[in-house]
């Protein structure tokens, strides 16, 4: 346990959940929400703005390295800024779902972002999300989750979101993108998709937000029960990378 709380990982595919989760799990505890998946798609933004080939692998990493991306608790939950720009409303699109894949499987990029989510991390009093939290970035993690769903019901959660966003797109076309993107995930070459040893599995198709939440709740507190301690809050509300 860290000295502000217990470390928290969330794992799972592309509309499981997790954020969402994620989110409203750390309200619950007073933890910091660590949305590495908006950090990849910062960077995703960043490239695709910057007009930077995705194949030109070796620019992406070396000009990376120069982002002032932070991670700040506003009113409404965790906001993104990428150069002092806050472009949290610009992230969750089906073509910043494709240049995140892309970025995620450049090792430059994914160790860089690893430094910055460890040292964060590490600290405790957090609840980490994304795709290989803990598998990779944090292994020694005191609870781990990984929540999944089908793809039909994933699909379908992800369609909604983005026609209450005012996209113009069909179930058709965000089925298909999830089904690439869930490939891409679990054969990347590099922390590929996985359940992450010693972690809960929770299947969230047939379950409603504040189930699985009441669910994961009930297990962080027995972790904590059986260990004698108690998950303390955390004070902090900037992530500064």
């Amino acid at each position: 346990m860290g000295p502000k709380g217990l470390l928290i990982t969330i794992d799972g595919p592309a509309g499981a959940g997790k954020s969402t989760l994620g989110r409203r799990l750390a309200q619950e505890l007073g933890y910091l929400f660590l949305d590495t998946g908006a950090m990849y798609r910062a960077v995703g933004l960043w490239a695709k703005e910057a007009q930077i080939d995705p194949n030109d692998k070796e620019t992406i990493e070396q000009l990376c390295e120069r982002l002032d991306l932070r991670l700040k608790q506003g009113a409404q939950g965790v906001e993104v800024f990428l150069n002092g720009r806050n472009v949290t409303p610009f992230l969750r699109t089906p073509e910043i779902d494709r240049w995140s894949s892309v970025v995620a499987q450049i090792p430059g990029v994914r160790s860089w972002l690893l430094r910055l989510q460890r040292s964060y991390g590490l600290e405790g009093g957090v609840v980490a999300e994304g795709r290989d939290m803990g598998s990779v970035v944090f292994p020694e993690a005191d609870v781990k989750f990984f929540l999944t769903a089908s793809p039909e019901e994933r699909a379908k959660r992800r369609y909604n979101d983005l026609i209450a966003q005012g996209a113009n797109v069909t179930y058709q076309q965000v089925l298909e993108e999830l089904i690439k993107r869930d490939k891409q995930d679990q054969n990347r070459k590099i922390a590929p998709l996985v359940v992450p040893k010693g972690a809960i599995i929770i299947d969230t198709s047939s379950l409603d937000l504040r189930e699985v939440l009441d669910l994961m709740l009930q297990k962080i507190h027995f972790y904590a029960k059986q260990r004698g301690i108690s998950p303390l809050p955390a004070s902090r509300d900037t992530l500064n990378f």
